[in-house]
């Protein structure tokens, strides 16, 4: 872009200059910012201008720069020049749109906000293509922000830039975020409040090309849609992106930026190939031979997207500029606790008075917040923003022309601050007016006085309510109630809206009720459109008679008598009349103004209540639709949703919706402003649009005048989301065009308004058109329907089972995952094997009437929600539990519930657990009926997980029903265990390369899941948008965990890059060191598993072994402070790995040979592997070994299957190792029969013979593990089953040798020592934090790219340690300069953190961890921010605590050994641990049970405090809790559950 922009009268720019020419031009105006990044990033550019000979803000800057010849970046044109289309405001200009975006040209519309309202329809459209819209809110020097809010709702982003930087740089940040999302961005802006602000460099070229990113513009130029209507739908929805995120690359290549951007902007044909061969994010509907071809659908652009992307952007140009920015900005103290959220042009006014405050001021030391991403509107980022002190927000909004009562934004800061976890109390809104310098300190001051009242008023209007102009004083009053709808008609159509029945109509002699009657108000808009033809019958008579002044006159009528009656020609020529009217002066030009008003046609509207839907009104509304004509009624329905059956009891209200769509003439409409404020817009543009009579129903719940906006939010709500008031919308016409009739608009209908489009006969076309609202028709389909089908199959049933002789058995199920559906189905077989009539079916299947008839019924059901039935449950329990008819003495019945405890973890919450089973079992007892046997509960936290419960329940019904002791039945297959799986699995095999093949499905099968553990990679998905993506019908978003196997945790500086690599191009961007001394990478989706694993290998690293039921990654102590000893030891780590690795080749045939491979097995194929040391069936569970060098117990020797202790000789060299067994964390919460346990002395064993007594301890393992209950399979079961003597024994006797007695150690410490550190041979060490171990790159820490610079000039290795950090080792004292330089310029060098920070570690828990209950790696840095002030007051900043937190009990972070723990049992609470040893050598135990943040915080407070009291000379912490009588101390993993602080109760 240097060659760009030069001086205008410059020719050379026209073909290239230096970046020094760009550099000095002056920004002046903020329109002159947008328009430059415009022209550089678009094809085509749709300027809109007041009118084609007068230039706006922006055209004039865009003009120059086309006639000029300047050269954009992305234009696809022969010179690189955009296309500008100069289009009048009033000339539909966003239709202007649809031809180049769907062709694959990148399109930005330049407006002011005028444009915004009528053209809604268009947005709604275009919000899935890369539009970007430029918008100057309008007007000058007091804009209207309404023209946002109104819109905010139609799918687009919104960003909003207030200063002439902010506006360069959100320009640019509007067309990066537009390619990347493939969706449409607004950007919006108020020009007069940059009036004061300096003048600005020039945009960066090379930085804003980078930003960009070229290959997706590329991609998505490469790309078309194919034809369709302009105003058809043709199916585009935007795709989140599978690429990573493009970093900056280097500068400096040399090259001129004219030959860059020459390069750039002119692509070569090859390589827009080649780029449009790769997979598109912008991908048009797939053709019809493709239409055979199942494939997943891709996700959806989420709101998380759009951030995710936005941030990486502005990461990017904070990069480049040092310029920060944030979805929400606050300005202020952190210690505020009040604030004001300004949404208007006056925020750089407010922030100037707020710094300028006097101490003595209401609002000194108060902050100000403002939005930059205004849509997606995302709480949780304002909740963050906002500090936690912040009491009390006032919302200035600077809406002129407020529809609603209470402000968009009010309710959208309402909303966030009361679903967040911040510290906000009261909220008020006020109206945002004209405010001035002189005016802003007493506007403050009322907003703080109000603010600070006990009982605030809401609704307070702030400043002047006109512009400049309004000289009136500044006052504060409140409003009257607002109408809301009829308030956007106006809004819409402005003066061109008539409402014949409005209220305050001066209708002489009517009175107000006959006056507001449909009736009256459809005689009055007959009247009106006749006095309308009168007027275009004498306009077409003056244009051919009349005596004008001037000429003119004649030709302008007669044009717009051509078109009277098109509603946009005749308004677009009405200002050009009326001009030459005035202009004439002639008396009959006079009389034709008299009425000018009609120049334009009016939008005629009868607008009533919902008492028009009773029999009394409806007849008017009958006249109405009858008669054909062109009338828009607006009937406005206020019931609320709780309050829906009372107010239908005594009289029926008609469906005023379906009503108008039997008449088939009539466009229909059914909006609520408080769900979809667009779709309001939208819907009542379309009845404007319609030739016909159009019904609008409109939706505002209220209970009274002074209803808060959440109540109407949330009544609003709770009627869209259930069915009560669906919304959409019905046009006769669009059947003309092919489209269907009918529009959903939220996601639910209720049965009558399916049963008419059935009807209609539109069912089957509206299923092949919308699959989402057909997979909802189809499920469920009218009351009576459904009681006729159920009916129908139940008389069936019983006539196939007539012929049966057993005792007849009912079986129901209501199942939200399938668990309940197939015990019911496995029962039922089970019955019929025993001879018994069984049925089965789902509850919601089940006629109700027939319940009393039954013999033996039997119940399963899931608990779904908040202890609720399931779905397919929910009719059946709301037909009975209210139920006072029925008479259950005669039948039989027992209920089974399928729960998890671990769901309800504090006390007040266990009524939940299993409550759908124990509440149906209690009702139906009091209906009288006999129960087969107690109800049954299955606990997925027990053992077999609910096969436990259902195990002691299912004999119980069969010994009720007398037969229990049937001879001759057939024999069930087991279930599949996993010691089926691996000895069926063919070594390893399985169907895992099939399983990779299949497209459809980013999962692989259950079996092969466990199968791919032995291979280093474990199938996850992403927890965070699970549920969103159940609720769209998607499957989870499935990707892989893949560890490396690193014996002793050591790296080289280029395995590192190119494990960097790796997460970065296949994974999610970051990598993970884990507790295991390796790396980790998520989110792999299953197309990238393969090259993940191969480049892997080619770093000369592995993944097998890495999980499964074998021996895992060897650990090693790091010790950088003996590097010689180190090495020592680090030999027989690699030693012991190597020689315990499986044998089979399945590894390298699945994962390292290419997919045209046809390489077989040994002979042929027959498989020959054999596997020595685990045979076929391998361990039966998981097996892990550690080494520790004393006195650094960093690795945890206790906790693991075998630990090492490294002992030195007398000449300093390496002698052997003290040997322990039988350590392991795994456990299950509320199970006591699972427990940590800590490592037995076995003995010691020499150097040289290590390896092999490893491999004797396995092998004992191997034959003596538990292979049923894979809860009780570790070997520290197996030890504690035997007696340590009885295993010592078993393995001296295999391996033929005696342990020899253990050697003297000693252990100070299990944590890492941070900083440099040098060795004994002179070498240096540096200890990096790596807070649980996450390397990745943030806005504020380049952390990832820093430790990549480094390992491209590093000489030594890396060593990850046991405590999830990082050692940069051997680094010779002439390298020590350049490394402390880069580590200074990364922030790496800081290691000054809290002692508990740096002693702290957690797991990965959500959102990969299949196993996690609550938060861990997300969390426990947010909870140690809260303590640490406590630390400090009380002298312990710099005290080494040692602080752990997993997300579940399985112990991957070694919680058990913690002074203090935290174990997740439910989202947001968890089990409190404490009295671990410091050293690593003692367990903790259970002090509190399922606490959350709050009562965390009320415990270790206190709890620090008394240890900073009490504590002795040299007492760590969990040896002060124990002598404190806090805690007991644990002796052993088999006391681990006896003595604890609080009782874990199984139940209530």
């Amino acid at each position: 872009m240097s060659f760009l922009f030069g001086k205008a009268d410059s020719s050379a720019l026209r073909s290239g200059s230096d970046m020094a020419t760009q550099n000095n031009i002056q920004i002046r105006t903020p329109e002159e910012a947008v328009a430059r990044i415009a022209y550089l990033a678009s094809d085509v550019i749709v300027s809109v201008q007041p009118s084609l000979g007068q230039d706006s803000a922006f055209s004039s800057h865009l003009k120059r720069y086309a006639a000029r010849k300047d050269q954009g970046l992305v234009a696809r044109t022969e010179d690189s020049v955009p296309e500008i289309q100069s289009i009048r405001y009033n000339n539909d200009p966003l239709l202007s749109v649809y031809a180049p975006i769907r062709s694959g040209r990148l399109t930005t519309v330049i407006t002011t906000s005028t444009i915004l309202l009528p053209s809604i329809a268009h947005l709604y459209k275009l919000a899935n293509y890369p539009v970007v819209i430029h918008v100057s809110l309008y007007p000058a020097h007091f804009p209207d922000y309404s023209a946002i809010t109104a819109i905010r709702n139609s799918g687009w982003t919104f960003i909003q830039s207030e200063s002439l930087q902010e506006a360069q740089d959100m320009a640019m940040t509007a067309h990066a975020l537009a390619v990347r999302s493939g969706k449409g961005v607004i950007h919006f802006f108020d020009p007069s409040s940059c009036s004061h602000d300096k003048p600005i460099a020039a945009e960066d070229a090379v930085s804003f090309r980078e930003l960009l990113n070229l290959d997706d513009v590329r991609r998505y130029q490469a790309s078309s849609i194919s034809e369709s209507g302009i105003y058809a739908d043709d199916g585009r929805v935007a795709v989140a992106s599978d690429r990573p995120e493009r970093r900056p690359s280097a500068a400096g290549n040399g090259l001129t930026d004219s030959t860059i951007l020459g390069a750039a902007s002119k692509v070569s044909s090859s390589e827009g190939s080649e780029k449009s061969s790769q997979q598109s994010n912008f991908s048009a509907p797939p053709s019809v031979s493709s239409a055979t071809t199942v494939e997943a659908a891709p996700a959806l652009v989420t709101s998380e997207d759009i951030y995710k992307y936005v941030t990486a952007i502005w990461a990017q140009l904070k990069a480049t500029t040092s310029r920060s920015y944030n979805a929400f900005e606050w300005s202020g103290p952190t210690t505020a606790e009040k604030a004001i959220f300004v949404f208007g042009s006056d925020a750089g006014l407010f922030a100037e008075a707020l710094d300028a405050a006097k101490p003595d001021d209401i609002y000194a030391k108060a902050g100000l917040i403002t939005v930059r991403l205004y849509r997606p509107w995302l709480g949780s980022k304002l909740v963050e923003a906002i500090p936690k002190s912040v009491k009390r927000i006032a919302v200035l909004e600077q809406i002129s022309r407020k529809t609603t009562k209470w402000g968009p934004l009010l309710i959208d800061v309402l909303t966030s601050v009361k679903s967040g976890f911040g510290g906000v109390e009261t909220v008020v809104g006020h109206q945002l007016g004209y405010i001035t310098p002189d005016t802003i300190h007493q506007a403050l001051r009322g907003i703080f006085q109000n603010l600070a009242s006990e009982k605030p008023l809401q609704n307070l209007e702030v400043g002047k309510t006109s512009g400049p102009r309004d000289v009136k004083s500044l006052r504060l009053e409140q409003p009257k109630l607002e109408t809301a709808y009829t308030k956007i008609l106006d809004q819409l159509f402005g003066n061109r809206v008539y409402i014949a029945n409005a209220l305050n109509s001066n209708n002489a002699g009517i009175s107000p009720t006959i006056a507001a009657s449909p009736e009256f108000g459809f005689g009055s808009l007959l009247a009106r459109k006749e006095h309308r033809q009168r007027f275009v019958k004498q306009v077409k008579q003056a244009a051919s008679t009349g005596s004008f002044v001037t000429e003119s006159p004649i030709n302008w009528l007669a044009k717009w008598a051509a078109s009277a009656e098109d509603a946009q020609k005749a308004g677009e020529i009405a200002d050009d009349v009326i001009a030459r009217l005035e202009t004439d002066g002639s008396s009959i030009a006079r009389e034709l103004l008299s009425s000018k008003g009609l120049f334009r046609k009016e939008s005629l509207w009868l607008v009533g209540s919902d008492a028009w839907a009773y029999d009394l009104g409806n007849s008017g509304v009958h006249h109405v639709l009858a008669s054909g004509e062109n009338v828009n009624m607006l009937i406005i329905d206020s019931t609320p949703y709780s309050e829906r059956t009372a107010a239908d009891a005594e009289r029926r209200k008609k469906d005023i919706g379906l009503y108008a769509m039997n008449f088939g003439n009539a466009y229909v409409a059914s909006t609520a402003v408080y769900s979809s404020y667009t779709q309001v817009l939208q819907a009542m543009l379309e009845a404007d649009q319609f030739n016909g009579p159009s019904v609008v129903l409109a939706y505002l719940p209220y209970f009274g005048e002074q209803d808060s906006p959440l109540t109407v939010l949330q009544e609003t709500k709770k009627a869209v989301d259930l069915g009560y008031w669906p919304l959409y919308r019905w046009n006769p016409e669009k059947e003309n065009k092919g489209e269907p009739n009918f529009s959903l608009d939220s996601e639910r209908v209720k049965n009558e308004l399916k049963e008419f489009l059935a009807r209609d006969n539109k069912l089957t076309q509206l299923m092949r058109r919308e699959p989402k609202f057909a997979a909802s028709l189809s499920q469920d389909f009218g009351t009576e329907v459904r009681a006729q089908q159920k009916r129908k199959a139940r008389d069936a049933y019983n006539q196939l089972l007539e012929g049966l002789f057993g005792a007849p058995l009912t079986i129901l199920f209501a199942s939200d995952n399938g668990n309940a559906q197939s015990l019911a189905k496995r029962l039922g077989t089970r019955g019929r094997a025993r001879g018994l009539k069984t049925i089965v079916m789902a509850m919601e299947d089940y006629p109700v009437e027939d319940l009393p008839k039954e013999e033996n019924i039997v119940f399963i059901t899931s608990t779904a929600g908040q202890g609720e039935f399931p779905q397919n449950g929910k009719p059946f329990w709301d037909a009975i539990k209210d139920n006072t008819d029925l008479d259950l003495a005669s039948v039989n019945y027992s209920v089974f519930g399928l729960g998890d405890k671990h769901y309800w973890p504090r006390k007040e919450d266990r009524i939940y657990y299993n409550k759908p089973a124990k509440d149906l079992d209690r009702l139906l007892a009091n209906f009288g009926g006999k129960r087969l046997a107690e109800v049954g509960l299955g606990d997925d936290q027990d053992p077999d997980g609910y096969q436990t419960g259902y195990t002691l329940w299912e004999p119980q019904i069969w010994q009720a029903l007398g037969v229990a002791n049937v001879e001759g039945l057939p024999e069930e297959p087991p279930p599949l265990t996993n010691e089926d799986i691996k000895l069926a699995s063919n070594y390893l095999r399985g169907t895992i390369l099939e399983g990779l093949k299949d497209t459809s499905t980013g999962a692989i099968s259950a079996s092969d899941q466990q199968l791919t553990k032995f291979h280093g990679t474990y199938m996850q998905d992403d927890r965070d948008v699970r549920d969103e993506r159940k609720a769209q019908g998607l499957e989870p978003a499935y990707s892989f965990m893949i560890r490396c196997r690193l014996p002793g945790g050591v790296s080289t500086p280029q395995q590192w890059i190119q494990m960097d690599d790796i997460s970065t191009s296949l994974g999610n961007e970051t990598m993970k060191l884990t507790t295991r001394q390796t790396f980790q990478f998520h989110g792999v989706v299953k197309g990238k598993l393969k090259p993940a694993m191969q480049a892997i290998n080619r770093a000369l690293m592995t993944t097998i072994a890495a999980c499964g039921d074998v021996n895992r990654n060897v650990m090693c102590s790091s010790l950088p402070t003996q590097s010689q000893y180190h090495k020592q030891v680090w030999a027989c780590s690699k030693k012991i790995s190597d020689h315990l690795l499986p044998s089979t080749t399945a590894y390298h045939e699945i994962w390292l040979t290419d997919d045209n491979n046809e390489k077989t097995q040994v002979a042929g194929n027959a498989v020959q592997d054999f596997e020595p040391l685990y045979g076929p069936t391998y361990l039966p569970r998981k097996f892990k070994i550690t080494i520790a060098i004393p006195p650094h117990n960093d690795t945890d020797v206790y906790a693991h299957d075998i630990g090492l202790i490294a002992i030195k000789g007398e000449d300093g060299q390496l002698e052997g190792f003290n040997v322990l067994a039988g350590g392991g964390m795994g456990a299950t919460h509320n199970n006591k029969k699972t427990y940590p346990q800590t490592g037995r002395m076995m003995g010691f064993v020499k150097a040289d013979e290590i390896h092999i007594a490893c491999e004797k301890i396995m092998l004992v393992q191997r034959d003596h593990g538990d292979r049923k209950n894979r809860k009780h399979a570790r070997l520290k079961y197996t030890i504690d089953d035997m007696g340590v003597d009885v295993f010592r024994s078993k393995v001296e006797a295999l391996w033929g040798k005696t342990f020899e007695p253990e050697r003297p150690f000693h252990f100070k410490s299990n944590v890492d020592t941070f900083g440099w550190q040098k060795d004994e041979t002179g070498m240096n060490h540096f200890t990096f934090f790596i807070e649980n171990g996450r390397i990745e790159n943030t806005a504020d820490f380049q952390m990832k790219t820093g430790l990549r610079e480094i390992a491209k000039v590093h000489k030594g290795e890396f060593r990850l340690t046991g405590n999830q950090h990082l050692i940069l080792s051997n680094v010779a004292d002439e390298d020590l300069p350049r490394m402390k330089e880069l580590l200074k310029k990364y922030k790496l060098d800081n290691v000054q953190f809290s002692g508990l920070r740096l002693s702290s570690s957690a797991c990965v828990a959500f959102p990969t961890c299949g196993l996690a209950m609550a938060e861990s790696e997300r969390y426990l840095p947010q909870l140690i921010t809260k303590l640490e002030g406590c630390l400090e007051e009380n002298g312990l900043g710099k005290e080494s605590i040692v602080m752990r937190m997993t997300g579940c009990p399985n112990g991957c972070a070694r919680p058990w050994l913690a002074e203090v723990a935290f174990v997740g049992k439910a989202y947001g609470a968890y089990n409190m641990y404490l009295g671990g040893g410091y050293h690593g050598q003692r367990l903790n135990k259970l002090y509190r049970a399922s606490i959350k943040e709050d009562e965390i915080l009320a415990i270790m407070k206190p709890l620090l405090k008394r240890y900073a009291l009490e504590r002795e000379e040299g007492e760590h912490f969990g040896d002060f809790c124990i002598r404190a009588g806090i805690i007991a101390a644990t002796k052993g993993g088999q006391d681990f559950h006896e003595n604890t602080g609080e009782e874990e109760l199984d139940d209530e």
